[in-house]
């Protein structure tokens, strides 16, 4: 299968992802800063997981570029991934209208979670496809950025049920590590 169909299909979905998430930001009725302070939590929200579609978005262009061929296990990996990032519009307008209240916090970092675990997944999916010795595996290595942030998220997780706040600051965290794409593969892989 051609990658292209397959980075099309990804970059698609992820816009729609975006779309979605804007659609949820409602206008106030009053125009007053007052109103707009109000609707804080939804845009802070809405920013952070802007950012982490950005980031996912951004990754998986560079993980697909250096990709040379797609088969149906990689088909399948990516899907994987799409969906947990589905979901995305849900755990942020959740967490975003409920004030980064506990249960919809720890929903939002379940899901954060299972997107890098699907994203580790897409990876190694692909890197068994294109063998131990491709220029992707050389230049993922042992991928220590991608795990700490698992390791993050999972973290986070169990800190949201003490403090949201605290859950809320790892995934600005993760977010923040990653603003900057992963060169990794750049640095490697030529056209």
């Amino acid at each position: 299968m051609d990658k292209s169909r397959l980075q099309a299909f990804s970059d698609g979905v992820v816009a729609i992802l975006i779309t979605i998430m804007v659609l949820e930001l409602k206008v106030p009725h009053a125009a007053t800063w007052s109103a707009l302070t109000e609707l804080r939590p939804v845009f802070l929200a809405y920013v952070l997981s802007f950012i982490n579609l950005g980031i996912y978005w951004s990754n998986h262009h560079h993980l697909i570029y250096a990709t040379r061929r797609i088969n149906g296990a990689v088909l399948w990996a990516n899907l994987h991934l799409l969906f947990w990032l589905s979901l995305m519009p849900f755990t942020t307008a959740w967490m975003g209208e409920n004030n980064f209240a506990m249960i919809p916090t720890v929903a939002y970092g379940c899901d954060l979670l299972a997107s890098s675990i699907a994203y580790a997944i897409l990876v190694r999916t692909i890197i068994a496809q294109e063998g131990p010795e491709s220029g992707l595996a050389a230049a993922l290595g042992s991928d220590f950025k991608g795990n700490i942030s698992t390791v993050l998220y999972a973290s986070a997780i169990g800190l949201a049920f003490l403090s949201p706040y605290i859950a809320d600051g790892i995934y600005v965290l993760v977010a923040l590590m990653w603003l900057v794409p992963d060169r990794r593969i750049e640095r490697r892989v030529v056209e």
